[in-house]
């Protein structure tokens, strides 16, 4: 069955994922090291994943839970690269939807952008999500999750 897995700590479209799995019957996994508080919805569905705070333990869970027949949602481009290998499908919050055939170029920007702010370098943050942006990740969900379903299918 396909599930999906939220980064959930920073993830600003997380109401959206919460309708989209309820219309299709998803279970979601809303992963979080407890940083911030997330109010989980009154849904059976949603699942709250609370998990230590040592670096990188959220991104450990998912990656130790997620198979080829779910979908991931993180704009964390490591955490992304990881879920591809286990086969799964990736989308960010803006809509961009990650694959083997960008993933790579991705990484290597964030190692400049990462060496670029070790020389005091300003690389600014993510842009604010615009309503512009939550369309488009419905739009990459919605066929990020339609694919996963059909995988599903045939397994």
């Amino acid at each position: 069955m396909t599930e999906i897995y939220v980064d959930g700590d920073a993830c600003p479209v997380r109401e959206e994922i919460f309708r989209v799995a309820a219309r299709l019957r998803l279970n979601v996994f809303v992963v979080s090291n407890g940083s911030r508080p997330i109010r989980p919805p009154a849904a059976s569905n949603v699942k709250m994943v609370l998990v230590g705070d040592r670096a990188d333990a959220a991104d450990d869970w998912i990656t130790e839970h997620i198979s080829a027949a779910d979908v991931c949602v993180t704009s964390d481009i490591p955490l992304a690269s990881r879920c591809l290998k286990n086969g799964a499908r990736v989308v960010s919050p803006t809509g961009k939807e990650w694959t083997q055939a960008n993933i790579d170029n991705a990484l290597v920007g964030r190692e400049i952008a990462r060496h670029l702010r070790e020389l005091g370098t300003n690389t600014r943050g993510p842009a604010p999500l615009t309503k512009r942006d939550k369309s488009r990740f419905l739009s990459a969900l919605d066929t990020v999750v339609q694919a996963a379903l059909r995988e599903a299918a045939r397994c």
